[in-house]
Order: structure tokens, then sequence, then C-alpha cells
């Protein structure tokens, strides 16, 4: 087991990568500093949590984070760009996914009226040979990460999706952190950006892709960290309204028959449109007017009348607030 002393953890450090472009230079912020950062983005979560993230940026390694939907994955990608105030490219991953709709395509409408162009003023060759030059390539999210002109963060979200070949090649990619074109060669990353992926745990993914990547797994909030979730992202809520809605999902979720369980993202819409209608506490008409907020599936809205109840629902949050 290894060891990390404080001065390691907690220190500034800036790296100077020799096999990069000269000039170039990383900066990597203390364990206290991007705590700090987390919390003025509204991002909540656990020492353990931030310590993870803390050194994949300082091994310059992809983050690979599972967990089930709506745990904050996503909103991790988005949190960092915040706290390094960069922009964030995001590929999203569906089935069918391929290189070239990740990584780059040709402008083929722009060079066949660049060669019917040539062909009107005598210079086919000419023109023929500047067709696959950077001015007609068309930079995707992949790519465009690699060739920013600053450290970005790329996003590849729910790559549990995509296919085990494009995994394979995405693999690759974040590896060596370059990518060859066969019309312009090998393209080098300019600035290594600050990698996230996430997945849904639809599918096992690979031990290569592993390998590449630090893990960390984000589950659902306990009752007190989302309420201070709620606090940080809707401060009108107040406090004994913050307590019930966060103990009113937590029980929810505990539920074993609702398939899909509220996001930390519907957890927030509800304490928002609760406050909207002036709500102080929770009461179980109000439950039911509100559920479509909280459960969008017919199915998790039938067995929540017939499992769990507003009104039930309502009073086991007061006997467990008393």
């Amino acid at each position: 087991m290894v060891f990390f002393s404080p001065e390691f953890l907690y220190n500034i450090v800036i790296v100077k990568r020799a096999s990069l472009e000269k000039g170039q230079y990383f900066m990597f912020v203390s364990l206290e500093k991007l705590q700090k950062g987390f919390t003025s983005a509204g991002y909540i979560c656990d020492e353990e949590v931030i310590l993870t993230v803390y050194l994949a940026l300082r091994l310059e390694k992809p983050l690979l984070i599972e967990g089930p939907p709506g745990v904050g994955k996503t909103e991790m990608g988005k949190a960092l760009a915040r706290i390094f105030n960069t922009e964030l490219i995001r590929l999203q991953c569906y089935e069918g996914l391929d290189e070239n709709k990740a990584l780059y395509e040709w402008n083929y409408q722009k060079q066949l009226l660049q060669l019917q162009a040539g062909r009107v003023e005598g210079r086919y060759g000419r023109v023929d040979g500047d067709l696959f030059s950077r001015e007609y390539l068309l930079e995707r999210p992949l790519l465009k990460a690699i060739q920013s002109d600053r450290k970005v963060v790329l996003l590849v979200d729910e790559v549990d999706k995509s296919d085990s070949e494009f995994e394979a090649f995405l693999f690759e990619v974040l590896s060596d952190f370059q990518v060859s074109i066969p019309e312009l060669g090998t393209i080098r990353a300019r600035h290594i950006p600050i990698v996230l992926l996430t997945s849904n745990s639809e599918r096992e993914l690979s031990d290569g892709l592993k390998r590449r990547c630090v893990f960390l797994y984000l589950d659902f909030p306990g009752i007190e960290r989302e309420i201070e979730i709620i606090k940080a992202r809707v401060p009108q809520a107040g406090e004994r309204l913050t307590a019930e809605i966060a103990r009113a999902v937590h029980h929810i979720r505990q539920n074993q028959e609702i398939r899909k369980k509220p996001s930390i993202a519907e957890t927030l819409d509800w304490a928002r449109t609760l406050v909207s209608l002036n709500m102080d506490r929770l009461q179980g008409s109000t439950i039911e007017r509100t559920l479509n907020i909280l459960l969008k599936a017919r199915g998790d809205q039938r067995v929540f009348r017939e499992q769990i109840g507003a009104d039930a629902l309502e009073k086991k949050i007061r006997s467990s607030l008393v």
C-alpha cells in the first residue's frame, strides 16, 4: 500500500513535461484548493471523491466514473470545467458510434465545391492535392480536445453504451493522446486534456480501458449529504423543507421495485417546485401532485402509490424528524 505525505497532497505542483513542446507547463492545484473549488462550483462530495479526482489530475490519467444514472457523474465534468475556467468538450456515446463521429470527418461538400471551382479555372491538379488539408478537416470532440490551445475538460459520457470496437479505439487514443490521420500524419496533443469517462454499468468495460484510468464509483448520496447539496443549490428551500425532501427521496430510493431512482437533479427540481408552490414542509397532497417531478416512469409512480403512498410518506418523514 502506498501512503502519501501531507506535503505531497497539499502542495501546489508545477510539472514541466520535457516530452512535450518547449514552454508547456501544467499546474495542479492542491487538494485543499480543489475541495474549495468543488464547493464554489456547487458540487458537494466526500473527501475520498476529491482525493481520487486530485490523483487523476496529478497523474494526468483519465478518470473513469461508474455508478447508477443521476448520481452526478456528468455534473463532475461540468464542475471541473468551472473550477479550471476552461471549455467542456463532451462526447456522448451510443451504440454504433465510430471514430468518424468521435474524431474527425472530411468536409466533403466543401471539397466538392473546391474541386468544381478548380476544374472551371483549369487548376484541377493543384486543387486535388490540397483537398485533404486542415482547411477541409471537421474536428469532432476527441480531435478538438487534443488540438485545443489550452487544457480543456473532455467528457466521454456513457462509454458503456458504445461498442467494444469503439472502446478499443478510444483507449488507444487516451493512452498516447495522439491520433493518426492518413492524409496529414500523426497529430499529438498540444495539451493533455482533463479526461472523464462515465459509465452506468450497462455492460462490463474492458480491462484495457480500466488499466488506463483512475477508477471512481459514485452512488446516491446519504441523507445528510443530500441535505448539503440542496442547501448549496436551492438555499431558499429552508432548513425544515430541505430535511424533509432529502429524507423523502432517500426513502423512495430504498424501494427495490422502483426501477428509475430519483436522480440528484430531480431532487433539486422537486425542491425548486415546492419552493415555487410556497411550501415550507411536505404534505401528502403536495407529494401526490408533484410526484411526476421525481418519478418519470408510469410504472414507478404506480409502485409508489401502491407500496409507499403520499400520506404514509408524510407521516414517516414527520416521525423521523421528531
